[in-house]
Order: C-alpha cells, then sequence, then structure tokens
C-alpha cells in the first residue's frame, strides 16, 4: 500500500490556517513561513528539553517475508530477523519498523488481518515476538509494528459474523449499503461511483444479504466503520495489546482512508484510465476526510499513556506539503512521523528539486519534525531509480549521504545499505503480487522491491537453504551482506560510516538546515548548523567534475576550511578549502566546518 512540541505561538496559528487539512493549491505549500522563528526555537528547546528518542534515530523497515529465514520454510520469519539483531546493531539502526506479521490469508501479504492480536504461523508465535522484542531491547533497537486500522480480511471474526445477516450486532462496524436500480438494466448496481485503488468498483455485492459492502482496496480488505464508537474502542484495544507486549510505537497504514462521506457522495472523474483499465478519479470524498484527525489524536492518547514516549509513523499522503504537515495536529499530537513521499516520488538527480522538496518541508507550516525515505515495499528501490547502469554504487553513496545528513527521522528499506536492485517478473506467470496480475503487463507489481535479502553468496543468497518464496535479484553474487563486510569501500560499509558519524556529532543530530548555493543546478548543497558547531555537506548530482565555493559569512561562520568528515572526495581528516572545491562525479562531501 502507498505513508514536538509547537513551541511558537505563530507555528500554531499556521497550522489553524490548513485545518482541516483541503489545502487551496500548490502555492501555498510554496510559502516559507516562520522559517526564522521555528528553527529559533528548536535551538532553545534544544537547551531546555531532551529530545525523543525518535528525532534522532535511524528506522530499517523490515519485511519480514523476505528478511531471514530461520527456519528453511522459503520465507521469512521472527526468528530469523531475532538472529539478525547482530547485524543490525552494528549498522546503526535505532528501530525496525516490520510489516504485517498478523495472521492472515495473505491476499495483500499481511495486509489483509485476520487476527490483529497474533502472530501468523509462517512467521512464528507469540512467543517468538516477545523474544525478538527481549533481545532488540538489550541491543537499544525498538520494534515498531504496521498498524492496519483501515480495514480487515474478510476473514477476520468480525467481519464474518458482520456478513451473517442485516441484523447481527456487528454489522455496522462495516460498511454496508443497497445498491442501486437502473432503467437499463436490472442487476443491481454499487451505491456510488468510488473505485478500489487496486483496481475496480470499490463495492463488492453480498448474494446473501442483498448488500453491498466497501472496501478502498482490494474486495477481501473490507472497511471498517470509523464512526462506530465500538469499532474505535476494538482497534485501540489492539494498539494496547502490542505496547503491552513491548512495542515502542506503530507505522499507520493508509491512515488517511480510515472514512467516508455519509452521504456516498459521487468522486470527480478524471481525463484518462489508470493501469487497470478504470476512469481515473479524484478520492474526494473517501479519503482525507477531516474526522480522521479526531481518530489520530485518540489514538495519540493511547500511545502517550505508556513511558518511552512510542511513537506513530504515518502513511498519510497528500497532494502537497501543507496538506502533509496537517497530520501532525494543530496542537502536535497527531503523529510525530508523517511519511513524506514527495521527497521519495523525486525519481531522477535533481539538485534543484531535491533543495525545493526539502526546503518545503524543512519549513512545514505545522514546524513538526520532518521524515525522509527513499525506498520501501511499494516503490521501486532507489538504486535502481536513481543509476544511471555505469555509476550506480556511487550515486547509491551519493544518495545515502543526502538521506542521513538531513535534518530529520531516516527511515532506510532493507538491503538498501547492500545496493539491492529490483527484481521484477518477467512474465505474468511469475507474478505473486495481486496488483501485478490485475494490472499486467502496465503494472507489474510490487514483487520486484520485496525481494530475499541478500546475505551471502551462496545459493538463494544465504536467505534460505531452499527455494525462496520470490526469486532472489541476480546481482547477489556480488551484492550481499558478506561480501561487503570485507570491503572497506562498499556500500555496506559506507553506510555504517555514515550513521557512526551521524550519530557522533551534535550538528548533524540538532543542527538547523541551512541551504547553500541556492542557484546550483549541479550541486545540492547545505549546512548542518549547531551552537556546537556545523557541518558541510555538498552532494555533486551530476556525471561531471565540478568546481564549487562556499562563502560562509553570511551564515555567521568566519571558517574558509573544512575537514573531511566522509565523503569520496579526498580522504577523511584531510582540511579542505572551501572557496575551492573540486567535487567528482556524483561525489559527495561531508565535513566539519572550522571556525
Amino acid at each position: 500500500m502507498k505513508r514536538i512540541v509547537l513551541a511558537a505561538i505563530v507555528c500554531a496559528l499556521a497550522v489553524v490556517s490548513v485545518i482541516p487539512c483541503k489545502a487551496e493549491s500548490l502555492a501555498a505549500s510554496r510559502m516559507k513561513p516562520q522559517v526564522k522563528v521555528s528553527r529559533v526555537h528548536q535551538v532553545q528547546e534544544e537547551k531546555t528539553k531532551p529530545d525523543p528518542w525518535w528525532q534522532h534515530a535511524v528506522i530499517y523497515e523490515i519485511y519480514p517475508r523476505s528478511f531471514a529465514d530461520a527456519k528453511n520454510t522459503g520465507m521469512g520469519n521472527l526468528k530469523g530477523i531475532t538472529s539478525k539483531l547482530d547485524y543490525l546493531k552494528d549498522l546503526g539502526v535505532d528501530a525496525i519498523w516490520i510489516t504485517p506479521c498478523y495472521p492472515s490469508p495473505q491476499v495483500d501479504f499481511g495486509y489483509d488481518i485476520s487476527d490483529y492480536q497474533n502472530i501468523a504461523p509462517e512467521y512464528g508465535t507469540l512467543a517468538d515476538f516477545d523474544e525478538l522484542v527481549a533481545e532488540a531491547k538489550k541491543r537499544k533497537i525498538g520494534i515498531i509494528m504496521d498498524l492496519v486500522m483501515n480495514h480487515t480480511s474478510d476473514k477476520h471474526p468480525w467481519f464474518v459474523v458482520s456478513k451473517s445477516s442485516l441484523n447481527n450486532p456487528k454489522r455496522d462496524w462495516y460498511i454496508w449499503r443497497d445498491g442501486k436500480t437502473t432503467t437499463s438494466s436490472t442487476k443491481l448496481q454499487p451505491p456510488n461511483n468510488w473505485q478500489s485503488v487496486f483496481g475496480h468498483s470499490a463495492w463488492k455485492y453480498d448474494p446473501d444479504t442483498k448488500q453491498f459492502y466497501y472496501h478502498f482496496f482490494y474486495p477481501e480488505q473490507p472497511d471498517l466503520n470509523w464512526r462506530n464508537k465500538v469499532v474505535r474502542e476494538a482497534m485501540y484495544n489492539v494498539a494496547r495489546f502490542w505496547l503491552d507486549r513491548g512495542a515502542v510505537g506503530f507505522r499507520l497504514d493508509a491512515i488517511t482512508t480510515l472514512f467516508e462521506d455519509p452521504k456516498l457522495k459521487d468522486n470527480p472523474v478524471l481525463p484518462g484510465k489508470n493501469a487497470y483499465g478504470d476512469p481515473n478519479m479524484q478520492h474526494k470524498n473517501n479519503d482525507r476526510l477531516v474526522e480522521v484527525h479526531d481518530v489520530l489524536r485518540e489514538l495519540r492518547r493511547v500511545t502517550d499513556s505508556y513511558p518511552g514516549e512510542r511513537v506513530l509513523v504515518g502513511e498519510c499522503a497528500g497532494k502537497d506539503i501543507v496538506e502533509l504537515s496537517c497530520m501532525y495536529g494543530k496542537n502536535a499530537d497527531e503523529v510525530q512521523l508523517p511519511m513524506n513521499f514527495f521527497f521519495a516520488d523525486i525519481n531522477k538527480l535533481s539538485a534543484p528539486l531535491f533543495r525545493k522538496e526539502i526546503g518545503r518541508w524543512d519549513t512545514n507550516p505545522a514546524c513538526g519534525w520532518p521524515v525522509y525515505l527513499f525506498s520501501n515495499h511499494d516503490q521501486v528501490r532507489h538504486y535502481i531509480r536513481y543509476g544511471n547502469g555505469k555509476d550506480n554504487d556511487r550515486i547509491a553513496k551519493l544518495m545515502a549521504t543526502l538521506l542521513l545528513t538531513l535534518r530529520g527521522t531516516p527511515i532506510l528499506y532493507y538491503g538498501e545499505e547492500i545496493g539491492m536492485e529490483n527484481n521484477d517478473p518477467k512474465s505474468i506467470e511469475e507474478v505473486q503480487d495481486p496488483i501485478g496480475k490485475i494490472g499486467w503487463p502496465k503494472e507489474k507489481g510490487r514483487d520486484g522491491e520485496r525481494t530475499p535479502m541478500q546475505w551471502t553468496a551462496d545459493a538463494n543468497a544465504g536467505f534460505s537453504e531452499v527455494k525462496p518464496w520470490l526469486p532472489v535479484a541476480a546481482s547477489y553474487k556480488q551484492y550481499n551482506v558478506a561480501v561487503e563486510e570485507k570491503d572497506p569501500s562498499s556500500i555496506l560499509n559506507y553506510y555504517k560510516q555514515l550513521i557512526k558519524v551521524r550519530r557522533e556529532n551534535h550538528a548533524l543530530l540538532h543542527g538547523e538546515y541551512v541551504a547553500l548555493n541556492e542557484t546550483d543546478s549541479n550541486v545540492l548543497s547545505y549546512l548542518r548548523k549547531s551552537k556546537n558547531g556545523s557541518v558541510i555537506v555538498a552532494l555533486n548530482m551530476s556525471g561531471k567534475p565540478v568546481k564549487v565555493r562556499f562563502d560562509l559569512k553570511a551564515r555567521g561562520l568566519s571558517g574558509r576550511h573544512t575537514k573531511v568528515l566522509l565523503g569520496n572526495y579526498p580522504n577523511v581528516g584531510e582540511s579542505v578549502d572551501l572557496t575551492n572545491v573540486t567535487l567528482p562525479p556524483y561525489g559527495a562531501l561531508v565535513g566539519e566546518v572550522k571556525m
């Protein structure tokens, strides 16, 4: 599926101006209100209140089916994750986001849940989960569970009884409606024109009760009725169940889709057709309704009632930064980390595009803490998206430098630290992801980005001793953990060094973001400036050497030199004259600025 307390009064006013999050235009997101005021307050808060752990954490997404197979079934499991905790600790990971591992018919590979308070047998048991939490805690790694609140599986006991009769007490736990009749057909038609994002009508007819039920995703994923307060409390109890077992927070799947217009008004139809052959549609009346914020505030109160600053990471989307930033909440009381797909959706190396998006996100109207990612289980791996086929490794290090030196929380996707690439199916017969089966060949599905983690150069990339559920990528013999750990210049060792520098440098953890040389079309550069020092980052996003000059006097820094902390420019520890820097093709420079 597709993704700080406000100290300044002026920031609070900015948020009020955009609630209920229906921004008027993209132009609104380009405004930069309260930039200096908000940054001043962040520096002041740094002096008086410790930052929450998640603000400086490195979060690592694991697709459990594909990470590590400890049982030799061809499928990953919780025991497998536990067996790799030392690797994750050595990498520098602070928290693991695990995509759904609950019991499920696996129509949508776990996002169709049939039991919220258990572990799917193919992944293990609750005892295995408890062991994972305990062992991760020893290594100071938190476990973030993927919480799917919009819908259940059609095999969930709640839906089974809801479907059993019109007067069942749980009938109102889902969205059931009568169909429509037309003069041209005796067959009942869906209640409105809403479409599933996975293709075709969002309504499925039940011949037994002669009504339609609503599903934003697959027909096997009926939407819960969040206007029913009993449903809401049942889902909050699910959250409490996992918090009681030690989860440090939740990634909230498709959280903006919880509510639908009660009058079921048709959605606007747009020109053209999608990959499934349906007319394009604006989900105006079944996505991002204002009531979502009530639920997020209630869920936040649940998580805030537990010790340890539990965190909510939201798959929030939105049409622009103004709309996305609403998910922090009017009083910073909703999602702490709304995922920014605008940043991840930049699919080419472009210093101007990244500079613009970082600037918008860093000065978001809510003054919320940014979160950044490039890849996940729904997106083509960025090793492929940004690579040119020749300089992919160098580009991978360049993009890692960007992700891990920005002001914000980075989310890594398993395998990106070794340069894993997509392994897309070559024919429809190979496809496992249902959206690939429905939309082939325009939509090949998401199997390519979900292939097994590459641990060694042995058969099946060391993932399993038996044939894995998806084939490993052809690159596994060169790009795997065992090989790269021994190579000082590997992508893996670069990630390790980069995360270590990030963790140990005050400016990279606490400093404000200050854009530099903002008209440069090739080099993205910025300062991370703090009271305890500053770091300069320069990223050449072109395939040619580029000369660049930095004058930092206007930024309050008198030093003309920087000591290299990391990069592929000169050696670490060397001094570089900032008035005469030559960056190699796709070169990255991270340096401490001398005063």
